[in-house]
């Protein structure tokens, strides 16, 4: 069994527990970004139901390796099963029931407008970066993240022409040290639509979240 519940210390966060030979699972519906994983023994609280006083005594016991390989394992991915065994992270204190505890966040990877073609050139039509409807890139988001719907930066146009007009392949990041922050604390998304000439029927529309700093 696997508990996840929201970080009291940071709203852009999710926390999951998961106590010795169960599993933790770690879900998005863009990608994983592990911030920080422990696993051993720190309090006399978690994980001590059913067991003896002997098995929750020592408190200063963890793995060195539990950042590492939770991210190793599952930055990048959607979905994301983590065991919580000596196996994978070692034994830091033989005899303790210990548990795992981890902290991610949901972000979008770089992304790439591209032509089918090397031969033919991007061409911008045009570019929104803010929100505009409550649907869009909102799963894992509390509500207050997506009710400003009246939200736009006047640059996205310019930021993306500037970066992508005239290659076959363009990269951007849909964040606020690229196009502004237009609506603090609000969770916003990058749309473009662009062509690719010659070919000027081939017009394309995409939609992408923002992502780091983790929360915005």
């Amino acid at each position: 069994m696997c508990v996840s519940v929201m970080s009291n210390q940071s709203p852009c966060a999710d926390h999951v527990v998961a106590c010795e030979l169960s599993t933790a699972e770690l879900i998005c519906e863009e990608v994983i970004k592990v911030i920080g994983a422990f696993y051993g023994r720190n309090d006399r609280t978690t994980c001590i139901y059913g067991r003896p006083n002997k098995q929750i005594e020592k408190v200063t016991c963890l793995s060195t390796t539990a950042t590492s390989t939770v991210a190793k394992s599952c930055d990048g991915k959607r979905r994301c099963t983590v065991y919580a065994v000596n196996s994978k992270f070692g034994d830091p204190c033989y005899g303790t029931f210990k548990y795992l505890e981890l902290a991610y966040t949901c972000e979008c990877k770089q992304r790439f407008l591209q032509c089918g073609f090397s031969l033919l050139e991007f061409t911008l039509i045009g570019a929104f970066y803010g929100r505009a409807d409550r649907t869009t890139c909102i799963y894992g988001r509390p509500d207050r993240k997506f009710n400003k719907i009246d939200c736009f930066t006047r640059t996205a146009n310019r930021v993306v022409a500037e970066r992508c007009n005239s290659k076959s392949r363009c990269s951007i990041y849909a964040v606020n040290s690229i196009f502004s922050d237009p609506c603090p604390e609000t969770y916003k998304y990058i749309q473009t639509t662009y062509t690719c000439l010659p070919a000027r029927e081939s017009c394309h529309s995409v939609k992408y979240c923002n992502t780091g700093p983790p929360c915005v």
